[in-house]
């Protein structure tokens, strides 16, 4: 079995699965949403990916509403920005299984394959191998979820129609949940950070996918899960804003982050989306 170990754990999280699993259950209780947010039952979220300690917070906020589809979603669609490796397109690997302190992923590679043929899909275990917007998500993931298989997607230089199209072509049903990993505006002052995130945060939720790598390392995918979610009437929840001044106390150049849920009209209640 061809198995990507975990590149990141002890950098960005624990490394130590009894840590990792009780720094999370501490997030999830600190994000206070848990029980109120459960009922959203999201089909697509954007989290973002920095170092427990800055975005973590952030990250729960969002997680915690997948409590609601725990025993439903059997495939996350999960795709993240490249920060070590330049790519053409999106790149899949060729392993079977991520691993992190909490276990192995196993790849969807049904999934793979029904995207194969698309000329932006590319292979490319290098692009994985030390990428860390998708490794830090998988252990939240492990611990909302029951049993679930992966089509991981690092995303390098594409177009939103790019993204939109894989998407698509994976969007299957409510077995399958569509997870962006991206944090938003890098090393602002902390009032500069919080205006652009206010005013991304804006398009996100009116569904503008003309957000840059200015405003979100993630643009890429970000922008393509918004002309999808557009195009299937979903509607956009705010969980959270904040930045890395806020969880950690260093206002002096902080990253921002941002949750947030993409809902089902039927699946949302009538809670307020801002």
């Amino acid at each position: 079995m061809h198995i990507r170990p975990a590149a990141v754990a002890g950098l960005f999280y624990p490394d130590a699965s009894g840590f990792l699993s009780g720094e999370i259950t501490q997030l999830f209780a600190e994000s206070g949403q848990k029980a109120a947010k459960s009922r959203l039952r999201p089909k697509a979220i954007i989290a973002p990916h920095a170092g427990y300690v800055y975005s973590g917070p952030i990250a729960a906020s969002v997680y915690a509403t997948l409590e609601g589809v725990r025993d439903v979603v059997r495939r996350v669609i999960l795709l993240g920005p490249t920060h070590r490796v330049a790519v053409d397109g999106l790149a899949v690997p060729s392993y079977d299984a991520f691993s992190t302190p909490l276990g192995t992923v196993r790849i969807d590679k049904a999934g793979i394959k029904a995207i194969s043929d698309l000329p932006q899909v590319v292979l490319s275990d290098e692009a994985h191998a030390l990428e860390h917007s998708l490794e830090v998500q998988l252990p939240f993931l492990q611990s909302v979820l029951d049993d679930f298989s992966l089509v991981p997607l690092a995303v390098g230089q594409a177009s939103p129609f790019e993204v939109n199209e894989v998407i698509e072509r994976l969007w299957g049903g409510d077995e399958t949940l569509i997870v962006v990993s991206s944090d938003l505006s890098h090393y602002l002052s902390y009032e500069d950070a919080r205006q652009i995130d206010t005013q991304t945060a804006q398009r996100i939720l009116n569904f503008c996918p003309t957000i840059n790598h200015y405003q979100a390392c993630g643009a890429t995918p970000v922008n393509g899960l918004l002309l999808a979610a557009r195009q299937h009437g979903l509607r956009a929840v705010q969980l959270d804003l904040r930045n890395s001044g806020d969880t950690s106390g260093d206002k002096s150049r902080v990253v921002g982050y941002g949750a947030f849920a993409f809902v089902e009209p039927a699946h949302g209640g009538n809670q307020h989306a801002h």
